[in-house]
C-alpha cells in the first residue's frame, strides 16, 4: 500500500493515477471523507489526518510500502516560515513512528540555495526529513510548467507579464504530471538511505517561448513582457501578500542563476511534456479552445 498526501492536488492526483494504472493498492490522505470520495471509487483506501496533526498522520501511514510526502505551499509566509514549520515538524514525527519502508518528499529544485528565499522552506523539510532512519528520496523539481495558468487571462489579450527576466533566459520547468508520474516510479524502486533526484523538461523553457505557446494554442500573436523590478514588491502587496521579499529572493534566484540544478541539469531526470503540450491542457481545463 502506497500512502499518498496532497491526494486532491495535481501532483498527488497524476502519484495516484501512475500507481493505480501499474496495479499499486493506493492510500489517499485528505482532511475531510468527501474530498476522498472519488477516490474511493477508483478503489483507494481513504486515510482522514491534517498534515497538522502528527499522530493522525502516523496512522494513515502506518503499514506503508511508501509514502509521497509534500508540504501545502505557503505563498506568502510570515518571516522564519512559522507555518511550513508546524507541517514540517508533523510530518518527521509521523514519519519516524510509522516506518513505512521509504519515503519519497517532493521537493524542489533551489531546496539547497544558500540565499534566502521562498525555497528555503524545502530545505528547512529535506533537513527534518534527513533525520528518519528510512530510505528517503528528495525529488528536487523545476519550475511548473502550470505556475503559466496565472498568464491564461493576459494571454487571451495578447500578452504575459514575465517576472522570469530576462525574456530569452532559458529556465528548467517541469510538467506536474511528469512529476507525478516520476514519483510513483520512485516509490516503486529500492534504494537505502537518502538520495536526491532532480527532474526538469527536455528542453528549457524561457518566457519568450512560452508566450510562443500560448500563441499557438490560442491561434494569435502573444508576447511576453517584463515586469520592472522596481514595481515588483508594490505589486505583489496589491495583490495582498503581507510578506513578499521570499517570493521576490526566489524570482531573483532564477533570473540570476543562484536558483540552479547541480552541474545546469546534467544528471537531472526528464520528463516527457513539452510546453505547448502543458499550455494546451491548461486552456483545456479552463475551457478555452485551443488554436
Amino acid at each position: 500500500m502506497y500512502a499518498i498526501t496532497g491526494i486532491t492536488g495535481k501532483v498527488g492526483t497524476a502519484v495516484a493515477r501512475s500507481l493505480l494504472a501499474a496495479h499499486q493498492p493506493v492510500r489517499g490522505i485528505v482532511r475531510d471523507r468527501g474530498k476522498g470520495a472519488r477516490w474511493a471509487d477508483l478503489g483507494c483506501a481513504i486515510a482522514i489526518a491534517d498534515l497538522a496533526d502528527p499522530r493522525a498522520l502516523a496512522a494513515a501511514f502506518e503499514g506503508a510500502e511508501g509514502v509521497f510526502a509534500m508540504l501545502p505551499p505557503v505563498f506568502d509566509p510570515a518571516s522564519g516560515f512559522p507555518e511550513a514549520r508546524v507541517f514540517i515538524a508533523s510530518l518527521q514525527a509521523a514519519l519516524a513512528e510509522a516506518r513505512p519502508k521509504k519515503v519519497v518528499a517532493l521537493s524542489s529544485i533551489g531546496a539547497d540555495a544558500l540565499q534566502p528565499n521562498l525555497l528555503n522552506v524545502l530545505g528547512l523539510m529535506e533537513d527534518a526529513l534527513k533525520t528518519l532512519s528510512v530510505p528517503v528520496v528528495f525529488l528536487r523539481a523545476a519550475w511548473f510548467m502550470e505556475n503559466a495558468a496565472w498568464d491564461i487571462a493576459s494571454a487571451t489579450e495578447g500578452n504575459i507579464q514575465s517576472y522570469l527576466q530576462p525574456l530569452d533566459r532559458l529556465i528548467p520547468m517541469i510538467a506536474t504530471d511528469d512529476v507525478g508520474r516520476t514519483a510513483a516510479a520512485l516509490l516503486q524502486e529500492h534504494w537505502e538511505g537518502q538520495r536526491v533526484v532532480e527532474l526538469e523538461g527536455a528542453q528549457r523553457v524561457s518566457p519568450n517561448a512560452l508566450a510562443d505557446a500560448f500563441a499557438r494554442a490560442l491561434a494569435q500573436p502573444v508576447r511576453a513582457e517584463a515586469v520592472p523590478r522596481d514595481l515588483w514588491e508594490s505589486i505583489f502587496r496589491a495583490q495582498g501578500m503581507k510578506n513578499p521579499t521570499p517570493r521576490m529572493q526566489m524570482l531573483d534566484g532564477f533570473n540570476t542563476g543562484w536558483i540552479e540544478f547541480a552541474s545546469r541539469g546534467a544528471n537531472a531526470r526528464k520528463g516527457a511534456v513539452g510546453i505547448d503540450q502543458a499550455i494546451a491542457a491548461l486552456m483545456r481545463s479552463h475551457c478555452l479552445p485551443a488554436g
